[in-house]
């Protein structure tokens, strides 16, 4: 199985420890039975020793027993701890195309569902290994006693793993169908949370959404679950009765036909019966080992980036004079009805220092043009250069610490960083948060925000804040002024952007706002996926009526 063979990879050497001790323990169990054959029911030795060796050797199978199967345990959080770690920075690493095409809800159901059934998985993961050793342990201990009787248990006990087996593989089955649903499931969950004022005033789709979408989906986790749990119980029972009949089976072979003693068909029963609860626990333990290696392969098939300790240079670069997209283009990927959308190709030169407005309408491709910009998004074809260089495969991550952003679905972060993620200059912050006009509004332990429920142009202010603080050479805002009032949007036009330009900030905002296209250096427009810039007497009329201009379109492609 592919879990265990990774979990061997990378912590071989305790691996090899833990099974060294299952043996052990292994070896103990079966060196108790044969005390108890040779001085309990055969009666060999002096009495008076006996016992107090007897309760010696529990007492060592008892320590050693659940020394392995603490180590056993240990290991697997380990591995499970690193798993984890290693599966949030993979996320953190994969291009945001991907990571956009997986969805939040498939990526939160990897990190709770899966991560949590590989947990699981090594929690009862002792059992089944234990019951496999004592199992092997057991069979050599009895062929010595009885090679015919052997034979005999040892066909009745195959029938017994063959027929768990069967009804094992109905549940791993049914497992892999579980998973898939729980997928569909936290879809359901992010429609429900998400939309909730939607919903609220809607009470017909909130019906739709309970009845027609998530019903339905819980009925099949429902079903897949208990069918899963039949097979299960069917499993660990049918291996529980035929151990039973295995002993009925062990004293007709040697009372009915005669092929063993009483003390040897004693002997037997009693091991048959000391691997009893370790086989029914392994049983019991492999649908969850099933589930893992489930799970194990979702993990796969995110096709994430692959796992790097370092989180690439995010110091400063020095200084620059040019950007430039030459000849970029990206295409998405064409869904059912028909071809995908296309940006580009696309020439763009942005110097340093410079105010530049982008205007466009939906659908046109500004979102899409910002993702490259940014270097979220790498192009289909072309060259982003800084300075005349083209940025190398190497070079995504200095290329994109250049960068500081307020996308229109930004995610507000509670901490205030400066360069390098280190404390911020107090000076900047203090001076930023005043002219955000949010002085009497956030509360800081340290640099901590501890109050983010703010409306949503307070929301936007404390991102501006935070991009600022960064002190990056580029500044992209995406619709910053959208849900500011009329007097803050004045102070950002008038005031607030000037002064980042002349602070040395090259500014790129996304705007519809006009009014203030005047305090721009330069202003670009998306019509259709090709960029273009306005000039002289076009963005004259443009920054006197840009709604007019504008194609009624989606722009969020």
């Amino acid at each position: 199985m592919e879990l265990l063979r990774v979990v061997y990879r990378d912590y071989r050497w305790p691996f090899i420890g833990v099974m060294v001790l299952s043996l052990a323990s292994a070896g103990l169990g079966i060196g108790v039975i044969a005390f108890i054959n040779q001085h309990l029911i055969e009666a060999q030795g002096a009495p008076q020793w006996v016992l107090p060796q007897f309760l010696g050797l529990i007492a060592l199978l008892l320590a050693v027993t659940l020394g392995s199967q603490l180590a056993l345990t240990t290991l697997g959080h380990h591995f499970v701890y690193r798993l984890r770690g290693r599966l949030i920075k993979r996320i953190l690493d994969t291009d945001i195309e991907r990571i956009e095409r997986l969805g939040s809800a498939h990526l939160l159901a990897s990190l709770s569902s899966d991560v949590r059934n590989i947990t699981i998985a090594f929690v009862r993961l002792p059992e089944l290994v234990q019951g496999v050793i004592l199992t092997l342990g057991s069979a050599a201990y009895l062929a010595w006693l009885s090679p015919g009787m052997l034979l005999i248990t040892s066909l009745w006990v195959a029938v017994t793993v063959v027929g768990g087996w069967y009804l094992v593989s109905h549940v791993y089955r049914h497992l892999g169908r579980v998973r898939e649903t729980e997928d569909r499931l936290y879809k359901d969950y992010e429609a429900v949370i998400d939309g909730r004022k939607e919903l609220a005033l809607n009470r017909d789709r909130a019906r739709a959404l309970y009845e027609d979408v998530y019903e339905h989906d819980a009925k099949q986790y429902r079903h897949h679950i208990i069918r899963s749990d039949t097979f299960h119980l069917s499993a660990v029972n049918w291996s529980n009765i035929m151990m039973l009949g295995a002993i009925g089976l062990v004293f007709f072979l040697a009372n009915g036909l005669g092929w063993a003693n009483t003390n040897v068909a004693a002997t037997y029963s009693l091991t048959l019966l000391f691997l009893r609860t370790p086989l029914i626990q392994a049983v019991g333990a492999l649908p969850t080992l099933l589930s893992a290696q489930v799970a194990f392969n979702k993990l796969k098939d995110l096709e994430l980036a692959g796992y790097r300790a370092e989180f690439g240079d995010s110091a400063a670069h020095g200084d620059w004079q040019t950007l430039e997209l030459r000849g970029v283009t990206f295409a998405y990927a064409a869904g059912e009805h028909g071809r995908g959308f296309e940006v580009g190709p696309v020439d763009l030169t942005l110097s340093r220092g410079e105010l530049v407005f982008l205007i466009g309408g939906n659908g046109s491709g500004k979102s899409t043009l910002a993702r490259l910009l940014t270097g979220l998004y790498q192009p289909a074809s072309g060259d982003i250069l800084i300075d005349g260089q083209p940025v190398d495969a190497e070079g995504w991550h200095a290329f994109r610490s250049r960068f500081a952003a307020v996308f229109t679905d930004f995610h507000l972060f509670d901490r205030v960083m400066g360069p390098g993620g280190e404390t911020p200059d107090t000076t900047l912050a203090e001076s930023w948060i005043e002219r955000l006009g949010m002085g009497e509004k956030l509360h800081f332990d340290g640099w901590r925000v501890t109050n983010t429920q703010l409306s949503q142009g307070q929301r936007k202010r404390l991102a501006l804040l935070l991009a600022v603080a960064e002190q990056r050479d580029i500044l992209l805002l995406d619709e910053w002024a959208a849900d500011q009032d009329p007097q803050f949007r004045r102070i950002f036009y008038r005031e607030l952007l000037p002064m980042l330009r002349d602070s040395g900030k090259t500014v790129f905002a996304i705007s519809h706002d006009d009014h203030y296209f005047q305090h721009a250096d330069r202003l670009l427009e998306m019509r259709a996926g090709q960029l273009s810039e306005l000039t002289g007497e076009m963005r004259e009329r443009v920054s006197r009526d840009a709604v007019a201009r504008l194609e009624d379109t989606s722009d969020n492609v």
